[in-house]
């Protein structure tokens, strides 16, 4: 799979022990716009997806997360690579020096039917909605609200790969 980005922000001791969290994302067009999650109350998009577990492919992970975050359930056959994003950055946990996030982000069709979202307390906390929205739209709101105590550079990797995804020519 290709490196779309690395997002590095170079504040870690590299010589130190890494935490790698990767992660499995759905890119599901329809209509010219793009299904994303949205967080009512910290107001961000992100990409249907998560934590890929131990012992589970990256496949798998993302069928998971896509059907638990979005309600959604991933046509297998459709699933194609797009290319991932590497995030490091100073890890919170003490017994790490940094953080490293793989996102591997694919293509997916999904099923019309949609079932009950399986959120997490986060999740739930955060009011996590699935929309059905015109990626230049995600992007100024990603970009340009305040998202309080979030992740801001979670937030802006999710505004890079859709301005990738729009220079690709993915929405004409």
């Amino acid at each position: 799979m290709k490196l779309l980005f690395e997002m590095d922000k170079k504040n870690y001791d590299n010589d130190g022990k890494a935490f790698i969290r990767p992660s499995a994302r759905a890119i599901i067009i329809k209509d010219k716009k793009i299904y994303m999650v949205h967080s009512l109350v910290y107001d961000y998009y992100k990409f249907p997806g998560g934590g890929i577990e131990k012992d589970e492919s990256n496949i798998d992970a993302l069928i998971r997360e896509t059907k638990e975050e979005a309600g959604l359930i991933v046509i297998k056959d459709s699933i194609k690579e797009y290319g991932y994003v590497n995030r490091i950055k100073k890890a919170k946990d003490p017994s790490y020096s940094k953080f490293i996030q793989e996102n591997y982000y694919y293509f997916c069709d999904v099923k019309d039917t949609k079932i009950e979202q399986q959120l997490d307390d986060y999740e739930d906390y955060e009011k996590f909605t699935l929309e059905l929205i015109d990626p230049k739209v995600v992007i100024n709101i990603n970009r340009n609200k305040d998202h309080g105590p979030k992740d801001l550079d979670m937030i802006e990797r999710e505004a890079k790969v859709l301005e990738l995804l729009i220079n690709d020519g993915y929405f004409n």
